[in-house]
């Protein structure tokens, strides 16, 4: 394969993964919205309880249809939870300081959050999660 066949195939699965992490953002945000402005839940906690809706619709359809992984759910979803749980820990973060600490609306905030969410959790599900085993050392199948 040819160096222009392997950045289609990396630009082709970084689509895909954008389109998987955008049913996974439609998850986060439907529980976002019904949380904060349907029963006044905090919108730091209500985004924290979408992101984590968002990791399992996410999780579920990255390894099925983005990186067709064959790696084990006993070692993929520790990994993929780990990545999530970063994820997790910055998307917190970065909410609280752009609406408690800068005065953003909660929704704009979570969209600037969301993209630069994006590339770390493409990079990390890509490199570590679902990282295909090289030939040869696969163990515990």
């Amino acid at each position: 394969m040819n160096d222009t066949d392997r950045l289609r195939r990396h630009v082709g699965r970084f689509l895909r993964f954008a389109a998987v992490g955008a049913v996974g953002t439609v998850a986060h945000y439907a529980l976002l919205l019904a949380l904060v402005e349907g029963v006044g839940v905090d919108p730091v906690a209500g985004s924290v309880a979408g992101f984590l809706l968002g990791a399992l619709v996410n999780y579920t359809m990255n390894r099925a249809l983005v990186f067709r992984s064959d790696r084990a759910h006993v070692e993929a979803l520790p990994r993929f939870l780990a990545v999530a749980g970063m994820g997790l820990c910055w998307n917190a973060l970065l909410m609280y300081l752009f609406v408690d600490l800068v005065g953003v609306h909660y929704l704009v905030a979570q969209i600037v959050t969301t993209g630069i969410l994006l590339g770390w959790h493409y990079l990390g599900n890509a490199l570590w999660t679902f990282r295909k085993h090289p030939t040869g050392t696969r163990t515990g199948q």
